[in-house]
This record gives structure tokens, sequence and C-alpha cells, in this order.
């Protein structure tokens, strides 16, 4: 008798748990793979605000603190556009319902360009941890930086890295960095590389200018509501619910990963590293055994390479979102090119792929593979694209009389368009704001003259959509 009563309550209870442990691994895969690219951005973010500063280590744990606040500020308001697009769309999206299609394309030709940066700084900053490791390579810096492009365009073509993949080399990382970090707090300071008393302005000011070069560490956080796209498996609350836990992971993981790098940065006084080696490097060879300093820096590198190949993936997908192409009801729409949508067996878009190789092997080349330089234009264009998402958002806030949230869009919008007139204040990013605005108006003029065609705003969501 009790083995009667007790045997219809097992299958709920497995049942239970098969549905807590499937949703479980959903959530953690998702997440820590869409968060690779803010994580991989520690590698090379600390370093490029440390050089800003012109090596004043005093000045570092304010710069990266105000960085933190910022994604922190960028985050909240982007809960907001999740829960409005619980399929996907990201700024695309609020963009074009806010104030028409045609101003899709301005987040869209952001968008685009941040995808070939993200690449191009990704293996260059791949061949740094190489480099770092093996420093007799240094000569081969762009052979190597170049290679390792090259080896993540055609592994793209032979289909998508999965979810698990992504987010086991996150983990990885992330275990290793905290390893790192722990052996650190006893290692006496250290007094290494390019240090320097005082900065090259005014305290306020450095800071003030520096801490734009280092928002490349935001650059994942506009990922996971176009991402949501993905997630098939679940419902538009389920949907809600991944993207918003997966924004506020994405802060916890990388705030603290970057607030502790920099707090053992200065508690160590690792200044500014040679041409062969990076400042996270010189911290884990100093911090760490022999073993896991070669472990952290592979982990590095291969974080770096999925970082790539998650924009290999996004950047030619958006592309064959954009392509000509027929509707199962047999609707004709898209802008670009047809050949664009075409693809192989393993349903990659093989031209866009190419596409997007060939410029950022130019650009690679062209920076020396250096991912300290391309850094210096690599936060413009996101930004660009929080700023169209927190203007919809304001704008929604507005007609909809939610005074509480039109403040917090408004005190964001103005956070963003601050810290984008601050980069652009440095001369150099405006290349990368007149790349972003050239794209998007070649992409609006050729939708003009195509009749202008309904669905650009959801394009974004498309591209996330067809990579699952």
């Amino acid at each position: 008798m009790p083995d009667t009563v007790a045997s219809p309550a097992r299958p709920r209870g497995s049942r239970f748990r098969r549905v807590f442990a499937s949703r479980g691994v959903l959530l953690v895969a998702f997440a820590f793979s869409v968060m690779a690219d803010p994580v991989s951005s520690v590698a090379y973010a600390v370093e490029a605000a440390l050089r800003a500063l012109g090596g004043d280590l005093s000045l570092l744990l304010a710069t990266m603190g105000l960085v933190v606040a910022i994604i922190t500020l960028v985050i909240v308001n982007y809960r907001q556009l999740i829960a409005r697009y619980p399929k996907g769309g990201g700024a695309s999206a609020a963009v074009g319902e806010a104030f028409g299609d045609g101003w899709s394309f301005i987040p869209i030709g952001a968008l685009v360009v941040d995808f070939v940066l993200t690449i191009a700084v990704s293996v260059s900053a791949g061949a740094s941890a190489v480099i770092a490791y093996f420093p007799q390579l240094a000569p081969w810096r762009i052979e190597i930086a170049v290679g390792l492009l090259l080896f993540v365009g055609f592994a793209t073509l032979f289909g998508h890295l999965g979810r698990i993949i992504f987010a086991a080399m996150t983990l990885t990382f992330i275990a290793l960095a905290a390893l790192v970090l722990l052996y650190g707090l006893g290692v006496a300071p250290q007094d290494s590389g390019t240090i320097s008393a005082t900065a090259p302005h005014v305290p306020i000011l450095a800071v003030l200018l520096a801490f734009p070069v280092a928002m490349a560490l935001a650059t994942g956080v506009e990922a996971p509501s176009t991402a949501i796209a993905e997630l098939a498996e679940l419902d538009d609350a389920g949907r809600r619910r991944f993207g918003r836990l997966t924004l506020w992971l994405t802060l916890g993981v990388v705030g603290t990963i970057t607030m502790g790098l920099a707090l053992e940065l200065v508690h160590l006084k690792i200044g500014i590293p040679g041409a062969d080696s990076t400042q996270i490097a010189e911290l884990a060879r100093v911090a760490a055994p022999a073993p896991l300093f070669a472990a952290f820096q592979l982990a590095t590198a291969l974080l770096l390479l999925a970082a790539a190949s998650s924009s290999f993936q996004a950047g030619p997908g958006m592309l064959k979102a954009l392509a000509r192409h027929e509707r199962s009801n047999g609707q004709l729409v898209g802008i670009l090119p047809k050949a664009l949508a075409r693809t192989n067996s393993r349903h990659t878009p093989f031209w866009g792929v190419a596409l997007f190789t060939a410029l950022a092997v130019t650009i690679t080349i062209i920076a020396g593979a250096s991912d300290q330089k391309l850094v210096l234009y690599y936060a413009v264009a996101v930004f660009l694209s929080f700023l169209g998402g927190l203007l919809a958002m304001a704008r929604f806030s507005f007609k909809e009389g939610r005074r509480a949230s039109l403040a917090l869009n408004m005190v964001g919008a103005i956070v963003v368009l601050f810290t984008l007139i601050m980069n652009l204040s440095r001369g150099l990013p405006l290349i990368s704001l007149a790349a972003a605005l050239i794209v998007s108006l070649i992409l609006h003029q050729i939708w003009v003259r195509a009749g202008r065609p309904e669905g650009v705003r959801s394009a974004a969501a498309a591209t996330t959509a067809q990579k699952s």
C-alpha cells in the first residue's frame, strides 16, 4: 500500500526536476554565451583606460567605477526594452516603432560597424594573448591575428557554435580569472610596467577623457535584447525573464571582474606593459603559478575567438535578413542583393561571411593588429545604438504617461550622449561614427528605392532567430 500511494508522486517530482534542470541549463547556456563579448573585453579595456590615464594607477579605480556605473544605467533602461520586445529586435525595433522604419537604419548601421570592429579587436587581442605567453612570436603579430581571423571565419562556414560551447568558454575564463585574483591577494607589489605619478590632465578631466575608451565593456548590453529571439523554447514571459536575468548576470560578472582586476592591478602596481604583453597577462604572470598562467592565457585567447565568432554569425545574419527573399506566403521582401541570402548546406550565408572577413582583415592590417589601437574606435557605434534605443523608450514613456520611466530613460539618454561626446572629443572615434552613419545612409537610400518595404526594424531579431 505505501508503494501504491507513493508512486504517483515520483513522476511529478522527477518531471519538476527535469523542467527545472532544463530551464536552468538553458539559462546558463544562453546567458553566458551572450556575455562572451563583454566578458572578453576585460582582456583589453582596463589596460586601454590606464593608457588613456597616462599610466596613473591612482585614477584607475575611479575610471573603471564610472564605466561600471554607466553600464548599470544602460542595463536598467534596457530591461524596459526587453519587456516591450520579448521576441527580440533591440534598439532597431524600438527606433522603428517610435520614429518610423527609416530611422531603424541608424542602429542597424551602428551594429554592422560594431560587428566588424568586434571581429578585428577580438582577433587582435587574441594575438596579444598568444604573444604575451610566447613573446618570440611578436614579429608575426599581424600574421597571427589575420590567421586567427581567417580560421574563425572559415569555421563559421561549417555551422554555428552552440550556446553550450560559448557558455563553457565564458565560464572557464571567469573561473580562471577568479583564481588569478585569489592568488594575487597573497603577492607583494611588483612595480612593473610604466607607471606615472600624474595623469596628462587634472584628475577629473583625465577620468572623463579616459573612461570612454574602456566602454568596450558595454558592447554586449545590446545582445540580450536581440538574442532572446533565439529562445523558441520559451513563451514571451520566459524570454522576458531570461533577457532580464542575462542583463543582471552580465552586470554582476563584468562588474566584478572589472573592479577586481582594477583593484589588484593597483595593489600590485602593474602599469602599462611593454609592446609584447598585456596588462592582465602581466597580472597573471606575477600573481599565479606557471600552469595557471598558461591556462589563463589559453582561456583568454579562446574567449576572444568566441566573441569574434559570435559577430561572424550575427553580422552576415543581419545582411541575410535584409537581403531580398521570398516569405512563405510568396511575398518578396528585403532590400540587399539576393546573394547575401544564399547559404551553404550548414545554413551559413557564405557571401556575408566573405564580406565581413574582407572588411575585418583590412581593418586589422591597417591597425597593425593592435587591440589597443582598435579599442579607441570601438565603443562609438554601439553607443549610437544605445542612444537611439533610449530615446525611443523615452518617447514611449512620454506617450503612455509613465513619468518615472520617462525620467529614467532621459537620464540614461543624457549619460549615453555625454559618453558619446566625450569619446568623439578624442578625434579618432569620429571615423567609427562616420562609418556607422554612412552605412545607415546607404541602407536607407536602398530601402527608399525599393519602395520602403516593411519589416526592416525586425532585422536584428531575424538575425538572431536564424542562428539557433
